[in-house]
């Protein structure tokens, strides 16, 4: 009921409401009783991410299994919901009893794997009661949730659905064990592995290395308005410096990246007007699309990572630190464990003002061996971290024996 009011004013919980209404109508034309099933669910994009590869190496084994995906928000499903590693892409159904017995009917999975939280009693105890097998991959769990509280007893029992958790840090086992779940392995954060295989595919843009024409440049990736204003007001008030900008917003509606264009001064090209223009002669460049920010962080010297300046959660700092480049974040991190690594590491770096912003910009840009001890440290981090998918794949090999 709070969802479908809240529809009434929000897009995004319209397109959720909607499209759970077609969630049963999917599954029932797309499976049948003899099937065999995988299941995956993911929150959102960012858990789907951080699952893929271990999605990948099952759906590459279990070639004879149909997988069924489903994601609670449609920033996951709208994106992905073609995605090659499912034979059907659907929305969670609301956590109800009822929902619970009827989703389970239909797809009745051998295995299903739950990424990082997402714990929705009902359909997870119910997953239980018949004895389906279920782990729960890069968790990450903090002790004022509501499963170590006294409150939070139907969430912790939920828990026990998972024959086994794989947490991305001690802190997280700790955490378990305190509730009497001991079926734990810290095994990392599976991003990792993810953002590291970006460096195995072809990066490649042309119009992006046509754009950068070998100057310096700085990538801003899923930015929201507060990052938004510091780089336009530094592109403005350092219009002669010889660095190029590129500028990935999180926001891509027409009204939004016009908005941006309009305060910079400097010569502009949009991602979807750069046919037959001189990329070189614009100073920023402005992504109005999705799906490509990962590569492009390839052809960053510096990034500015969005989403830890307002009320929004940091996005994936990852993807641009696997690059080997420093990285400029905003000072609400303190959700979000890898950024506090890589700030300790030393190749990250967190402002909370534009003097402050500006301050380390210039640094980075003027002192080209910090830019590149900062760059070599986060490189290196990532490697080191990597791990989680052998893991977790070698209990699954036992596991499903």
């Amino acid at each position: 009921m709070a969802l479908s009011l809240g529809a009434l004013f929000n897009d995004k919980l319209k397109k959720g409401v909607e499209g759970r209404k077609n969630t049963f109508k999917i599954l029932e034309e797309n499976l049948k009783p003899s099937d065999k099933t995988l299941w995956f669910h993911c929150a959102s994009l960012g858990e789907y991410e951080q699952g893929l590869p271990v999605f990948q190496a099952l759906r590459s084994h279990y070639k004879n299994h149909k997988i069924v995906l489903s994601f609670f928000s449609p920033s996951g499903y709208e994106i992905r919901k073609n995605t090659p590693i499912a034979d059907v892409v659907v929305y969670l159904p609301l956590d109800t009893n009822k929902n619970a017995k009827r989703f389970l009917n239909l797809v009745n999975p051998e295995l299903s794997i739950f990424v990082k939280y997402d714990i929705w009693p009902n359909i997870l105890n119910e997953l239980k009661r018949r004895k389906g097998r279920a782990i729960l991959i890069s968790a990450a769990f903090r002790k004022n949730q509501s499963y170590f509280k006294f409150y939070g007893t139907s969430l912790r029992r939920a828990l026990f659905a998972f024959e086994h958790i794989f947490t991305q840090n001690e802190a997280s086992k700790t955490l378990l064990k305190s509730i009497n779940y001991n079926n734990v392995t810290v095994s990392g954060d599976t991003r990792y592995d993810r953002v590291s295989s970006q460096l195995n595919i072809d990066n490649t843009l042309d119009f992006i290395e046509a754009f950068k024409n070998n100057k310096l440049c700085i990538v801003a990736g899923s930015t929201w308005p507060e990052g938004e204003t510091l780089l336009i007001n530094y592109i403005n008030k350092n219009a002669s410096k010889d660095v190029k900008f590129i500028i990935a917003p999180h926001n891509i509606k027409a009204t939004q990246i016009k908005n941006i264009q309009n305060q910079i001064s400097s010569k502009t090209v949009l991602f979807s007007e750069k046919e037959n223009k001189p990329l070189a002669e614009s100073k920023v460049f402005i992504v109005d699309t999705i799906g490509i920010l990962s590569k492009i962080y390839n052809y960053a010297d510096i990034a500015y990572v969005g989403g830890a300046l307002g009320s929004t959660g940091l996005h994936n700092t990852l993807e641009p630190a696997v690059f080997g480049i420093p990285i400029i974040i905003g000072n609400r991190y303190d959700k979000f464990p890898e950024a506090s690594a890589l700030i300790e590491n030393g190749g990250m770096f967190s402002i909370s003002n534009q003097n402050e912003f500006d301050s380390i910009l210039n640094e980075l840009i003027e002192n080209s061996d910090k830019r590149m001890t900062a760059g070599s440290k986060n490189e290196a981090f990532i490697k080191k971290n990597k791990g989680a998918v052998v893991q977790i794949l070698n209990y699954l090999r036992i596991l499903m024996s």
